[in-house]
């Protein structure tokens, strides 16, 4: 009898192509637990779908779907974790620069009682190896004085490599719709509701193959609102949806598509359900979408 699927492995991929095969390598021969892993993507004509499929064949818990919330990351990681089956899901990234050893212990970590569970760079023990100096010098700045005036429990809330309980996930609801914020935006939201919240080191290594698709620039903006929401009183999961869902919508978009994809919602329910449903088939886009 098939073990039950314990955690989600979410991968938001954009034109990784050949460049996931060593990624997904390290992946499966790393995780114990019994597991699902989904990429996925903005089109399907992105040139990941053919290598994760033939790839697929030889390990059947591996899917590719396409995501129709929305260009971006953080629509990505969105659609994943909706579409996920597990009690816990587990945001990794498909350039190599997360060490995959590590997604048994932070979804045990979630099995045991927290809400998020953290991949910690900046932590006693871990490490951040590369990466534009700039970046990193904010990120560092951001989690360590966030952990300090806040106990919110990780010193490295931006770090996307994160497990998460689905269900706390569903209950917030995710409102980023941009960059890699979604990290962050979970923490702050574990944070006002007063849930646990825990880490674990770890050491990132600056992507080897491939070009990074990170928009320091444009997605401060995103980080700084999130990292405000993490100070104030205790709130309701009703009322984190309510508080941070003001100002989600950005300019130019329509009122359907800022309502759109909130994972817990009726409408996306019935989607990732479909999509359960029908396995490994691909729900279908309209056009191309790039990142």
């Amino acid at each position: 009898m098939a073990a039950e699927t314990r955690v989600s492995i979410v991968i938001p991929a954009y034109r990784e192509g050949e460049h996931i095969r060593p990624v997904l390598d390290r992946l499966f021969e790393s995780v114990r637990l019994p597991a699902e892993v989904l990429v996925i993507v903005d089109a399907e004509d992105d040139p990941t779908v053919p290598v994760v499929g033939a790839y697929a064949r030889l390990q059947p818990q591996l899917r590719c779907l396409v995501n129709v919330f929305g260009r971006g990351p953080a629509n990505a990681i969105r659609f994943g974790i909706g579409a996920a089956a597990a009690p816990v899901a587990v945001v990794t990234m498909a350039d190599g620069c997360d060490d995959v050893v590590q997604i048994d212990d932070l979804a045990r970590l979630v099995e045991r009682g927290v809400a998020v569970a953290a991949a910690s760079r900046y932590m006693v023990g871990g490490r951040q190896v590369g990466g534009p100096f700039l970046k990193g010098l904010l990120s560092k700045s951001a989690g360590r004085s966030l952990s300090m005036l806040t106990h919110v429990g990780t010193m490295d809330a931006t770090n996307s490599f994160k497990a998460y309980s689905t269900q706390f996930v569903r209950q917030v609801g995710i409102d980023s719709r941009h960059g890699f914020e979604v990290g962050i935006e979970l923490t702050a939201k574990a944070r006002r509701m007063r849930l646990p919240v825990s880490e674990i080191p770890t050491i990132w290594l600056e992507r080897q193959a491939g070009v990074s698709n990170f928009k320091l620039a444009s997605w401060i903006p995103k980080y700084l609102r999130w990292y405000r929401f993490a100070f104030g009183p205790r709130l309701t999961a009703e009322q984190v949806r309510a508080r941070a869902s003001r100002g989600r919508q950005p300019a130019g978009t329509s009122t359907r598509r800022a309502n759109d994809g909130e994972g817990s919602g009726q409408r996306v329910g019935r989607l990732h359900r479909r999509i359960r449903r029908r396995g490994a088939a691909e729900p279908r886009v309209r056009g191309r979408r790039d990142r």
